[in-house]
This record gives C-alpha cells, structure tokens and sequence, in this order.
C-alpha cells in the first residue's frame, strides 16, 4: 500500500484494505526487473537471487514493523531480457501489483522506470545498480543507486599499469554504452598520465565467441597491457584466446567480469598472471564472507559473486529504510530514511554501505585485486568518496572488515 492523493487511488486502497482483511498476511511488493534469460540471464540471476535471499531471511525473522503492523516481503520478478521497452512495460505490470521498490540491474532498463517512478499515484522506488557514474547525474527523489561506481576501479588501474612500468595499453572492451563509457574514461585518464593507446578494438561480448579478429590487432599493436572486458564468460574465453595467440602482456578486466568466475571457466590463475580487477568473494577482508558464500551456494548451486552480495545487502537496506520511516505507506519517507538506515557493516554484509550520496548514491567501498605468481593477493578495499580526514576516520573507526579501508583520492570525477 501506498500513500495516493486521488480519490481513485484511495479506492485503490480500499480495495486492497478489504483483500488484507480475509485473512492474509500483510504483504509489501517488491519488483523486479532485468534479465533472466537470453546472453544476460546469469547475471540476472545473479541479482535477483541475492535479492530473493534477503527476503526470505527478512521474513524469516518476522518481516519489518511499519504503519504500526508488521509486514513481510514478497517479490515479484520478470524478465525484461535487457530490453529498454520491456523494462517499461513491466514497471507497469508490477505497479499493478503495488510494488514500492522496483530493482533494475540495467541501467538503460532503469531509464524509463525513472521517467514514470514519481507520476500522481503511481510513485515507487528505482532500486538501480550500475557502476556507470553518469547515473549520479539523474536528479529523482525516489532513486537509491547502491553499487560503486567504476570510477575509482579505472583511476586504479591507470595508477598501478603506470607503478608496473605499462606504457602502452590496447582496449578490448565490449560494445555498447557501458564499454564505451569504460573505454573513455580509462583513455582520457591514461592520457593524463603520460600513457598511450594502442589499439582501440571494442568487441561484442554478448554474440561472439571468437575474438582472433580484435585480439590480433591489439596484440600487434605491441601492447604492456590490454584493458578487457564484458560479461564474465566470454571474458574468460578472450584471455584464454589471447593467451593462445601467444600474448604474454597483463590484463586489466573491468568491473562487469568476475575473476573468481574467470578462474573457475579456466580451471585456474595460470592464464589469468599479470591481471587485475574487482576483488574475488573470497578476497573480500569480511567476518560474513564465508558464511554467506556457503549460503548461497546451498540455495542456488551456482557461485556467489558481487552482484548476488550487493543487491543482497541492497534489498537489507531497503527493509531497514522502511522500518527507520516506520511506514510503508509513503515512498518519498522511505527513500528519506536511507541515510538513518546506514551504515550496513561487514559483520552481517559483505560489502559494507557507509553513507547516501545527496543525489542517492550508496558509498560502497571499491575492492582491487591482483594475480602474481599464479594467486589471487591480498585485496584492497578503498574508501573514495570522501577526502574529508574525520569522515575517513570515523569509517575505519566503525568499519567490521578485518583490514581498514584505503583512503583514496579520486581523481577523474568530482561527486556531490
């Protein structure tokens, strides 16, 4: 239920009021909506089965107390298979269903929702996860945006190719805006350092298998490193290739790919030496990271990874908001209480949100990882959203990971 101006909307209410009386437990909807089948569907799976996991513990322990009664979740997932109309389309169908929080794993799925999510009646929250930074540049009052944002990863990358001795690097991204917006963004920083590009041979990761085409290219280019990347699977399957094709260069892998997943596809690190990336699960310094991978693992049979760990502490988040506001009833309370309802630390989460940008941006700490000598190293969790020496020592003060958080000066863009 929510809070409606029109009189249609009270009759609404009504409506579902009278439904909650036969005897139903009350309920509060949430959506969503991404891809669960076609070349995303893993993914998808992956976000929405973290989801999905929060809610059965969140409603194991008795639901969240709001409008003075206790609710429970139920979700609502449809697949929008990654396409721009359907994810409009199923914004509709899950407001028919009266969902107050809608996640969306694509962001040019979200785009649409965040053009209808505050109309008269129809007001919901857009739970998005993207790490692309031109998200932060929406102005929605009703937009939590909870997954770090790539920024800091391609910062780090530039900084630590230059601290190997790189000076040449060749781009083998996925097509599309996403790649694009890496490929730029890398570029322009590597630039800045003294650093050149090679070759810029971006690649569809979602349709082809073969890579000889842009690897060839790159590889003649005679490059120190190669900034790679797409979804995981075919990831593996260009560093396998390029390895192949006798390559003996490092590899930069971008956030979207996991280099746990990598390693499982290639039955090892051996293929993976010189790279760097987002941290593996297993690499995360967090008291809860063993017990939720074995959890979800059981639940699911498939491999734990970011994307279940961070939409499983967003979904937590999102219950927290609803009990701080002590209402349901209300998205713009909700979506008000965010801040009150943080930090989520590292002793029940794994990757701990510390603050909520003015904008909705959730601070979620960057995790980097290297491969040398065929292991994945100790990882680093950088904190980058602040400069500010007392926020930064009030974060390590009462952070619950087992290694403090790296201050970290970001350099490429300036956040609110």
């Amino acid at each position: 239920m929510r809070h409606f101006k029109k009189i249609s909307c009270l009759l609404a209410m009504a409506s579902i009021a009278l439904w909650s009386i036969s005897g139903f437990a009350a309920e509060i909807v949430i959506g969503f909506s991404g891809p669960l089948s076609g070349p995303a569907g893993e993914y998808g799976l992956d976000c929405v089965s973290g989801i999905e996991m929060a809610i059965k513990e969140i409603n194991a322990a008795g639901g969240v107390m709001a409008d003075g009664q206790k609710y429970t979740f139920r979700l609502e997932k449809i697949d929008d298979k990654a396409s721009f109309f359907l994810a409009q389309a199923n914004a509709r169908k899950l407001l028919e269903k009266n969902a107050l929080a809608i996640f969306v794993p694509v962001f040019s799925s979200a785009i649409p929702m965040l053009k209808m999510n505050q109309e008269e009646c129809g007001e919901f929250i857009v739970m998005g996860y993207t790490s692309s930074h031109k998200a932060t540049k929406i102005k929605n009052d009703l937009f939590v945006l909870f997954a770090p944002l790539f920024l800091a990863e391609a910062q780090v990358f530039a900084e630590q190719a230059w601290e190997k001795g790189w000076r040449k690097v060749a781009m083998v991204v996925t097509q599309g805006a996403y790649g694009d917006e890496w490929r730029e963004t890398f570029k322009t920083y590597w630039e800045t350092l003294g650093g050149a590009i090679t070759a810029d041979k971006p690649a569809n990761y979602y349709t082809r298998t073969d890579f000889v085409g842009p690897l060839t290219a790159a590889i003649a280019s005679n490059p120190d490193g190669i900034l790679i990347g797409g979804p995981t699977g075919t990831t593996a399957l260009v560093i396998e290739q390029a390895r192949k094709m006798g390559y003996k260069g490092g590899f930069m892998i971008v956030d979207q790919a996991k280099m746990d997943g990598i390693a499982q596809l290639l039955d090892g690190t051996k293929l993976m030496e010189n790279s760097m990336g987002v941290t593996t699960m297993a690499g995360i310094p967090a008291p809860a990271t063993n017990t939720f991978i074995k959890r979800y693992q059981a639940a699911y049979q498939r491999m734990a990874n970011t994307e279940s760990a961070l939409h499983y502490s967003g979904m937590h988040l999102l219950a927290k908001a609803i009990a701080t506001a002590e209402t349901q009833d209300n998205v713009y309370a909700v979506r008000a209480a965010f801040p009150k309802a943080l930090p989520l630390l590292a002793d029940q989460h794994i990757l701990e949100m510390h603050s909520i940008s003015n904008g909705g941006l959730v601070h979620v700490g960057t995790g980097i990882q290297q491969v040398k000598e065929g292991k994945f190293q100790k990882a680093d969790v950088l904190l980058w959203w602040t400069n500010k020496p007392e926020e930064i020592a009030n974060v390590n003060k009462i952070t619950k990971y087992t290694a403090p958080m790296k201050p970290y000066k970001l350099k490429i863009s300036t956040l609110d």
